[in-house]
């Protein structure tokens, strides 16, 4: 396993040690993985605050990421409570459908999606984009997985004791699955951080841009210059290692909490 994560790891490394080299160093054969000048500091500080400053599409990213995650993780957790332990007419048959709806490509989707926000004023904004992607029907039936292992005891005594569903979901089942919806907050985060198909899509206005377009961008501009590229691509990766070290643990307690489950 040591020698497959160094496998893994050696094009991260050779991006690292890309990005703090000179231009005349990066291709240079054999490899040397230690510059003989070091230019961190000249080539990362191109990347944050020269022509092209990344520092205000890392701010975009982060509000949108951030706030995609946070709304989406609450309704999916809300949907999935209300699925599971909530029982209506035709609640099995209402699953299904919006089950069904996630074998339809989201490509197939775009144009009406494209539509609809140019005529509600949501095109070209953060705001469209977040509500974008602030349902997920992935997240939904993953987390009432987790939901469905809560005993139903718990649900009828609280009931006894005069708590509405609204307190039940708050104080009971949210504390329970916590370790699940943490690991779907991660996954989210993850994937709204690489997208790049919805802000090419739905925003126009450069300032609004995320972090992925910001990328396609630079690496237009500064094609020739692959240690400037690197130093930006490093710079588009550190955030998901980071959130991936902190978040870990939730992520092994969720996939403990599933095989308990089970």
């Amino acid at each position: 396993m040591f020698a497959l994560s160094i496998l893994f790891l050696m094009p991260f490394l050779w991006m690292l040690s890309a990005s703090v080299k000179i231009e005349a160093e990066v291709f240079a054969y054999p490899i040397k993985w230690l510059p003989t000048q070091w230019h961190a500091i000249e080539n990362y500080k191109e990347v944050w605050v020269g022509k092209f400053p990344f520092y205000k599409y890392y701010w975009n990213t982060i509000k949108v990421t951030v706030a995609t995650t946070v709304i989406s993780s609450i309704v999916s957790a809300l949907a999935a409570y209300g699925f599971s332990k909530i029982q209506f007419a035709a609640s099995k048959y209402l699953f299904l459908i919006v089950l069904a709806t996630y074998m339809i490509p989201q490509q197939a989707i775009l144009v009406p999606q494209f539509i609809l926000y140019r005529q509600i004023g949501f095109f070209d904004s953060h705001l469209g984009l977040i509500l974008l992607c602030s349902f997920s029907v992935l997240g939904t039936f993953m987390l009432r997985q987790f939901f469905m292992g809560i005993h139903n005891e718990f649900i009828e005594s609280a009931k006894i004791d005069g708590a509405g569903h609204w307190k039940i979901f708050w104080r009971i089942a949210f504390p329970l699955v916590r370790p699940a919806i943490a690991t779907y907050a991660i996954l989210r985060f993850i994937w709204t951080w690489n997208d790049y198909q919805n802000p090419l899509i739905f925003l126009r206005t450069d300032k609004l841009y995320t972090i992925q377009l910001a990328m396609q961008k630079f690496t237009t501009i500064n094609g020739e210059f692959y240690s400037l590229m690197m130093a930006a691509a490093v710079s588009a990766i550190v955030p998901l290692l980071i959130i991936f070290v902190i978040g870990q643990k939730s992520v092994i307690e969720g996939i403990a909490l599933g095989g308990v489950k089970g």
